[in-house]
């Protein structure tokens, strides 16, 4: 269980102090949490909050954890070390925590079975599409089996295509695997798509506006996306996120 009370940050700079984050309360249980929120509105900072990478202006941030407790980063950019292959990146964390090499390979063989890199386990990052080379990093955070996964953006970068995968790989690796992800997006239906709720953060200073329950049940595909049900409440979510007094199929934003 994740606590965040009351939390603030404000970042310095030459013309004066930002106010990045603005009283956030939350509590994150073991769930797929997505926080979705306007450019610029702290998501980047409070993923960073929960890593305790990043000081608190005010507030409290309580992490219930035992002695195994770990973290797994996942960042748009892949961060892969170009020197180790698909499987030793994979496995990395695991040879930094001193695990033995049978276990190690035992974990890596299956993660590259669920992210279908069985043929390309022993290629270099270079040799990788970047969606394989974004597959590689989330088997990279999976690998230690974290308490808590956090993930930025992990597929702003891709292609439609790419990126559609790459949400259902994610989402069957969490129906094997549950940890608590926090999961930041510009992309509310990839918000719908993945998550069990949603944190809309308002612009600058990000504050929590509300937190909306997913109510489709698991596993989720892409057609859930034409679903009705589905297109309102993203229809919903992304009038939270308009600025205040717009309206769109006749939902009035709240701010």
């Amino acid at each position: 269980m994740i606590r965040l009370n009351d939390v603030g940050v404000c970042y310095e700079s030459r013309h004066g102090a930002v106010e990045a984050l603005r009283r956030i309360t939350l509590e994150i249980g073991t769930e797929f949490l997505g926080v979705v929120g306007p450019t610029g509105c702290g998501k980047s900072t409070l993923l960073r909050v929960i890593a305790g990478l990043v000081p608190l202006t005010s507030g409290m941030v309580e992490i219930a954890a035992d002695a195994s407790f770990s973290y797994g980063v996942v960042f748009q950019d892949y961060s892969l070390l170009p020197w180790l292959t698909v499987r030793q990146n994979i496995e990395l964390p695991l040879k930094l925590h001193g695990v033995p090499p049978a276990e190690r390979e035992e974990v890596g063989r299956r993660l590259t079975g669920l992210l279908d890199l069985d043929d390309v386990r022993d290629l270099w990052p270079y040799q990788l599409s970047g969606g394989m080379r974004q597959r590689v990093a989330v088997g990279r955070a999976f690998a230690p089996s974290p308490m808590i996964l956090l993930m930025d953006e992990p597929f702003g970068a891709l292609d439609t295509f790419t990126r559609e995968e790459l949400q259902e790989t994610l989402a069957r690796l969490y129906v094997y695997e549950p940890h608590t992800v926090v999961f930041v997006t510009h992309d509310v239906g990839e918000a719908l798509l993945l998550c069990d709720r949603i944190c809309v953060l308002s612009p600058r200073p990000g504050r929590v506006q509300e937190v909306i329950n997913v109510p489709f049940p698991r596993p989720r595909r892409q057609e859930i996306k034409r679903d009705s049900q589905f297109l309102e409440l993203k229809y919903q979510i992304e009038g939270l996120l308009r600025p205040e007094g717009s309206t769109i199929r006749g939902i009035k934003s709240d701010g």
